[in-house]
This record gives C-alpha cells, structure tokens and sequence, in this order.
C-alpha cells in the first residue's frame, strides 16, 4: 500500500541470514518494487522511500480527460514487453494481469503507415523499390539476389528509425558486403512478409540463423538486438496502461510506500548505511541496516557519496544514459483510419522521428491518442531545448507534412508529454550501451550492481537488458538475493559469488 506522507521510523538492528532483515529500498519503479516484494518472499521487513509523489518510475500512462470521466491513455514512459522477456511475463501472470496483455504493433507493422524517402513520405507497402534502390546505390557492387538487397535494405531502414540521427550515420556502413555475401546464400523466401511479400521478418531471419550475427560489427551487438525486439511482431502490452504492473505490485507490498522523500546524500559506513532525507524545507539522517538503491546513477551522482570505493564511484559517474521525449496529442477522432492506417507507427524522420497510433481501449466518444513524437538520444535533446509552446509546435508542423488532417480546427484536443531527460527523478530515460562490445558492456553491468557493503544496486542500468523492464526486474531479483546472503560482520557473502537468482532460473 502507499503510505501517507509521514515521518520513517524504522528501528536499527542488526540483520543475519536466516533471519529477517530491515531494508530500505531507494526508489518506488519498477526495480524498487520487484526488490522490495521478492525481500518480503524472503522472510524481511521492507519499506520504500520514493522521491517523487508517483509510484512506477520510468512506466508512466497519461490519461486525458473524457467528460469527467478517463478518456485515452498514452504511454510517456515504458511502452512495450517482448513476449520473450520470460521475467517481465512471469510478474504479468504470478499478478494476475493476463487477461490484460495485448498484442501491440511496432515500427513498419501496418502497411499503409509511412516512412521518409529521397522523394517524401511513401507508404510500407510501397517503399520496397525506393528503400532497395537507394540502399544498392550505396554498395560497391549490386551482384545480390533480389532478396538479400531487399534484406539489406529493411535492416538499414529499421537502424534508421530506431537509432537517433548522428548515431545512424555511424552505422550505415556497417550492414557490409560481408554480411550480405552471407545472407546471398541462405534461401530468404521464407522471411518475406507484409500483404505483398515486400518485407523481411529480420527477428524471425536472425533467430533461425544465430551464425549470421558474428558478422555484424561486435560492437553493434547490443543495438542489434534492439533493433530486433522493437520490429518484432511477438511485442505486448498491457491493456488500460502499463501503469497496471507497477500498482499491482504495490498492492502485494505490505511495508509502506513513503513518496516526496528524497535522498540527498548517502554514506556506507561497516554496519549501516546513513541516509540523508529531505523532506520540503527539512533534511534529517536516517541509519539504515541494509538499503537498496535503484536511483539512476544519473541523479545519485549529483549527492554526496561516502563510503564508495573509487572504482564505485567511477562507475556512478561513468554511465551513460540517454534522453527520450514523448508527445501524445489528444485527438478528436483517429483521422489516421481515414488513411487506412489501423495501428502500429509510421517512421517520421526530422525532429518527430517515430509516431504511434495506439489502438483506442476506451470510448471512442472521447477521442483518440496520437503518441506523435518519440525521440531518444541527440534527437530528444534537441526537442528539450525548445519551451512546450515551441515544441509542440514544431511537431505539429512536422507530422501535418504526414497527416495534414493534424491542422483540422478542433483536431488537437490536448497535449501531454514528458521529457525523461530533463526530469529531476531520471535525468534520462535508459542506459543505453549500443556502441560497446559485449565484454566491455558485462564489465560495466557487474561494476554497476557490485553491492558497498551494505548497500546494494538494482535498476535497468544495473542488467544485461537496460532499456527494458526486464532489465529493471532482473536486476531487483539479484539484488534481493545479495541482501539475504550478505553477512555484515562475517566473510561478507555476497550474491555475487553464487548464481544470481535470474541466473538459476534461467
């Protein structure tokens, strides 16, 4: 339950494995939760500390208004879960939102939805020519097949709209001649997809063929296998808002939810962990037994930290996360329908770069949401500069080029966003660890969730999956592990030396 706004009290004792701890958990989204509801599995006593006035985090649902009543609902945070995320789908069914999942359809899913060329907007089921011929124009020689350029050509207009714009431009040659001169040999006919046949099912073709990954660039591995998972058509939603599994899991949590408390400051002492609280204009200290921090290492190095060694606080103050902006307009009716579009996202380009039309779950007598702008990266930066009037403007402008119904009187009943980059809780939307190669980004994960003594890590940027709400679980499984093994004053045990939890499961 959440907790009204009221002074924390917890007693400070001494913890010990086989008997139940006192943990206090830094963070009320989706980490924070799973943490604190897998510690109370365990046998502990629980209680969370939330710096906003909002439980879920990075999962936000916006609801515009509908005659008194909740009309559409946009997703401005965490939008999607692949069905293969095993863990994210085991917390959808041990809470009992099963009957809420849904199919949700992604980038170059409908074919009557856009995407930029040379010449303009054409529409999916056009663009096979345009995509193939300006994607051969780049090749030194176009011996191909027919298939392995219409192959190429889709993996490069899924980087396109997935990657912000300067990180494409580093990319574009990287879909080589000796990728292609593999994929040549290997019979495509059976990926083809779309009414027409004019598309490859690039997840599909990568998950029969594991081989033809090792020759991609290693470094693009991990954007690779994002790439993969937002064009994939096996993606779910949750039905009503996603906002649903982060407030069935603070219904299952018996400690108390305390929100507008927010950690300034934290020292890691041999046999505590000091906090430093404020609350409005009052900053007090409150020793803790055992805590875990799932604050994004984006605002936790803006407090002091003692306690840390330095390869921690080098850590802390390395990673790197990405903005993301999100603008959904609130529309008098889903004129898009008119175009012959019933769902999925059109690649816009420009400063918009992805629009979504989600399908409508409520009354159509309140209208329609147009999630109109998602941008990450540079690309969302930019469109933090700009003020709310500014920038809803320049989207406006921008997608009426697509949809010029946008410039109807009375279309745009409301606006909503959220610019993750600039929110004082997040300052980012994800880590993001596209351009390392797959060491590299391991040694950095391990770095991000090694425990200081006391005071354990959890949270996307602590995972193998950042990005994802199942990196934000996976991470929360461990560090509740780490806390039931951790002896202060023995030989410290750490989870760290033993599987970790989502490891045995796997």
């Amino acid at each position: 339950m959440t907790a009204p706004l009221q002074e924390i009290d917890f007693d400070h004792t001494d913890g010990a494995i086989g008997g139940p701890k006192k943990v206090t958990v830094l963070g009320a989204g989706i980490a924070g939760l799973v943490a604190a509801y897998e510690l109370e599995r365990l046998g502990h006593h629980v209680q969370i500390i939330e710096g906003s006035h909002e439980i879920g985090g990075r999962i936000h649902t916006h609801r515009f208004p509908g005659n008194g009543r909740s009309g559409p609902t946009a997703e401005l945070g965490a939008m999607r879960i692949p069905a293969g995320h095993r863990l994210t789908m085991h917390y959808i069914a041990e809470l009992g939102l099963q009957n809420q999942v849904s199919e949700f359809r992604t980038l170059f899913s409908d074919d009557a939805a856009y995407l930029p060329s040379s010449s303009g907007y054409i529409r999916v089921r056009d663009a096979h020519e345009t995509l193939v011929e300006e994607f051969a124009g780049g090749l030194p020689d176009r011996h191909y097949q027919d298939n392995t350029l219409l192959f190429g050509a889709w993996l490069d207009a899924s980087i396109r709209a997935i990657a912000p714009r300067q990180f494409y431009d580093g990319l574009h040659d990287d879909i080589g001649v000796e990728l292609l001169n593999l994929v040549d040999h290997i019979d495509l006919t059976p990926y083809r997809c779309g009414r027409a046949g004019n598309r490859i099912d690039l997840h599909a073709f990568f998950s029969d063929h594991p081989q033809v990954r090792s020759f991609c660039p290693p470094r693009l591995e991990r954007f690779l296998d994002d790439v993969l998972d937002e064009t994939s058509s096996t993606i779910v939603r949750l039905r009503g808002g996603m906002d649903a599994l982060p407030r069935r899991l603070a219904s299952r949590i018996r400690g108390e939810i305390v929100t507008g408390r927010e950690v300034v400051g934290i020292d890691v002492r041999d046999d505590a962990v000091d906090l430093r609280i404020r609350h409005g204009v009052r900053t007090f200290t409150r020793t803790c037994d055992y805590v875990v921090c799932t604050i994004p290492f984006t605002v936790l190095k803006k407090m002091p930290l003692t306690g840390f060694d330095q390869e921690k606080l080098d850590i802390v103050h390395q990673t790197k996360y990405w903005a993301a902006t999100k603008i959904a307009f609130h529309c008098r009716e889903p004129f898009w329908e008119q175009d012959g579009i019933s769902g999925g996202a059109s690649f816009t380009g420009g400063h918009v770069r992805q629009t979504y039309y989600p399908p409508a779950d409520g009354d159509p007598a309140y209208g329609a949401v147009l999630l109109a702008s998602y941008s990450i990266g540079p690309d969302a930066d930019t469109l933090s500069r700009l003020g709310e009037a500014e920038r809803n403007a320049v989207v406006i402008k921008e997608l009426s080029v697509m949809h010029p119904q946008l410039r109807r009187p009375g279309m745009v009943l409301g606006v909503s966003g959220r610019d993750w980059g600039t929110r004082h809780w997040s300052r980012g939307a994800a880590t993001v660890r596209w351009n390392q190669e797959a060491a590299l980004r391991e040694a950095e994960r391990r770095e991000a969730a090694r425990p200081q003594r006391g005071l354990s890590f959890a949270g996307e940027h602590c995972s193998s999956k950042p990005a994802w709400i199942e990196g934000a679980i996976e991470s929360a499984i461990d560090a509740a592990h780490e806390i039931e093994w951790y002896e202060p004053r023995a030989n410290r045990v750490f989870a760290a030396t033993r599987p970790s939890r989502s490891e045995e499961s796997a």
